[in-house]
């Protein structure tokens, strides 16, 4: 594709960034704003006007997945198999590897069960081990050394899994304990890639000289060891472009630090790098206006300016329980279910995986197809084990070859049991070659031990092969994905926020993941919650999360909004009729309520929603009872706020006081 063909659809502000001279290039990127689409698009611009080589570039990201769609992308702008795009564990991986082999050292062995590694160290307190392994892992992406770790979680509010001085003790045994079994977790990667970089410079050289040209997608996710890494990759260049979003800065719990993206100038400033600039995407191509609306409602600073016609309305819709909330959520899934709407358009965001129980024991009571994302463990199928077995003891392109010339069907006159064995193993297959294109090109040498331990690497955030079903899954896993229809559930304060969000960093961090979650929608988004929930076996009273309050408004807006109601011209006849029957203003509550549920009525239809959605009784029995004279003084009754106030106060106050 020619260079000014690669810019065909772009709106202005996308084809700023893919166009640019600056460098480095920082983009700020709403939800459904384009991201990727600008950064495969920016790379093949440049690679069609000369400006890059694409053998000579390098896309970084946080997931497989998110890598492969890269390479997809660039395939189809006509870069097959040029740009090398992987995770920064995947490219550290292999820097490592082709270090070893030039100095004839053995690979250490890559510790992917470390929940196990780490159980053993704890002895009696192994019940902590799934803590304590986050834990590690959060100290590992800070750069956190054993004897600073007190000092640094006690200012990032963190609670040690651990009592006392316990955890620093736990970080220096398990650096030991790997050392003793030469063995490397997923962190050490980086690190030893880290340490290569900043020690011999020409291991450093070589590298910058192979990769010229830096692309980092979802810059808002990277944590202080990558972002090191990242800097010693660059060296002294400057052809670096970022892109992320700081309202999805959801990671910082494990370590990621936004504030890479949202300071950028302040890392690269103008005095060293005098071609740094920054841009921004606002414009969302993705979700209707009445779903931004609701995550405007969530984020205020998170607004973007849609560009897809009206869709159908939000809803907050409260439940008894968690079972009644899985019910309702499981008759709304199948009403959207029919001719044109597979169940894949479908998918319910939890906050924890404990409620994804609740959710998938009524899809499967009720009959359907659903998926609980991230239980698909690809390495863990059989015939994916095997093939692993195989790697390890014969050579590569044998096994390889196997794998290529396999049937890529299953047998069709199978029983259906094993015919879905069958077709999963296919899928494994397909899967398994695609991978190894990815580590071929980033491993000159390919070998099958390599390829094993890589895959551990490359699939550590893998999901498993899409099919009709309807997902389920926790807001953080939702990331990066879209649906027509979302469904949230469990909306409570104590589950988002969850409860040990204490500070106002964990707290922002909380609302930013409701607007990631709300923005995955296309279409309709839908929002629920319960007002009891069982919690340590008893059943517990629940409030709604206090993000909801803002949405309700956002939502009445949006009622309101659809159908202008002019009270004026509606409410003409009942105003003259009461006024011909009373000489003085009425001053009974009771003829007051009366007017007060004539206007609301007339209001209701005229929108044409229920009568509940404009104002609820009570709120109707506190304005008859306050008597207000001025639209001020709504503001402040029970149900109102100062949007409906401003909405409908002209038009309460004539039905109280009629001319």
């Amino acid at each position: 594709m020619g260079g000014e063909e690669l810019l065909g659809g772009l709106d202005e502000a996308q084809r700023a960034a893919v166009t640019s001279a600056a460098g480095p290039l920082c983009v700020h990127a709403g939800a459904g704003s384009g991201k990727t689409r600008v950064l495969t698009r920016r790379i093949a611009h440049r690679a069609a006007t000369g400006d890059l080589d694409p053998r000579h570039t390098l896309a970084l990201t946080f997931t497989r997945k998110a890598a492969g769609e890269l390479r997809a992308r660039l395939a189809d702008l006509g870069l097959r198999d040029e740009v090398a795009a992987g995770t920064f564990h995947a490219i550290a991986y292999a820097q490592l590897r082709a270090r070893w082999a030039d100095r004839g050292s053995e690979v250490p062995r890559l510790l992917d069960r470390k929940l196990r590694f780490v159980a053993d160290l704890l002895g009696r307190r192994r019940d902590s081990a799934q803590d304590v392994v986050a834990e590690i892992e959060w100290a590992s992406a800070r750069l956190i050394s054993p004897s600073s770790y007190l000092e640094r979680a006690a200012r990032a509010g963190r609670r040690s899994p651990l009592p006392g001085d316990e955890m620093p003790h736990l970080l220096d045994r398990y650096t030991e304990a790997k050392t003793e079994a030469r063995v490397i977790d997923f962190d050490d990667l980086l690190r030893l890639t880290l340490r290569t970089m900043e020690r011999d410079a020409q291991a450093a050289a070589a590298h910058r000289w192979r990769f010229r040209h830096l692309f980092v997608d979802e810059f808002q996710d990277v944590n202080p060891l990558q972002y090191r890494l990242l800097g010693a990759w660059l060296g002294d260049g400057d052809d670096l472009f970022v892109v992320g979003d700081p309202h999805q800065a959801i990671y910082g719990w494990n370590g990621a630090d936004a504030r890479y993206l949202d300071r950028f100038e302040e890392a690269f400033p103008a005095e060293r790098y005098p071609g740094v600039a920054v841009l921004h995407l606002r414009d969302n191509y993705r979700s209707t206006p009445q779903v931004l609306a609701t995550a405007a409602a969530v984020l205020e600073t998170g607004r973007l300016v849609p560009h897809r016609p009206d869709g159908p309305m939000p809803t907050v819709v409260a439940h008894a329980d968690e079972a009644a909330e899985a019910r309702a959520i499981t008759r709304d899934i199948r009403e959207r279910h029919g001719p044109g709407r597979p169940w894949s358009t479908q998918a319910v965001l939890v906050r924890t995986n404990a409620q994804g129980a609740v959710i998938t024991d009524a899809l499967s009571r009720a009959g359907i197809p659903h998926r609980l994302r991230g239980a698909d463990q690809l390495l863990g199928r059989p015939g994916v084990v095997d093939v692993l077995r195989r790697l390890r003891r014969e050579p590569y392109a044998a096994v390889l070859a196997d794998l290529r010339s396999a049937p890529l069907t299953a047998d069709p006159d199978a029983s259906p049991r094993d015919a879905e064995e069958a077709d999963q193993a296919v899928e494994d297959r397909a899967t398994l070659v695609v991978l190894a294109r990815e580590y071929e090109a980033l491993d000159p040498e390919p070998s099958g031990p390599a390829f094993a331990s890589w895959l551990a690497t490359a699939v550590r955030s893998g999901e498993g092969a899409d099919k009709d079903v309807v997902e389920v899954s926790t807001l953080h896993a939702a990331k990066g994905l879209e649906w027509p229809v979302v469904h949230l559930a469990g909306l409570e304060d104590g589950l988002v926020p969850i409860g040990y969000a204490k500070t106002p960093a964990a707290r922002a961090e909380e609302q930013r993941l409701l607007y990631v979650g709300v923005t995955r929608a296309q279409d309709e988004v839908r929002l629920h919650w319960s007002r009891t929930r069982v919690q340590g076996g008893e059943a517990r009273d629940r409030s709604p999360s206090p993000w909801l309050a803002p949405v309700e408004a956002a939502i009445t807006d949006l009622l309101v909004a659809a159908r202008p109601v002019d009270g004026r011209h509606h409410l003409a006849a009942p105003r003259a009729e009461l006024h011909a029957h009373h000489s003085e203003p009425l001053e009974d509550v009771d003829e007051l309520l009366a007017r007060l549920a004539a206007w609301r009525a007339q209001a209701a239809r005229i929108a044409r929603v229920p009568d509940q959605a404009i104002v609820d009784d009570r709120t109707l029995r506190a304005i008859a009872e306050a008597r207000p004279t001025a639209s001020e003084a709504l503001a402040g009754l029970p149900g109102l706020g100062p949007v409906k106030a401003a909405r409908f106060g002209d038009q309460i106050l004539a039905a109280l006081h009629p001319a």
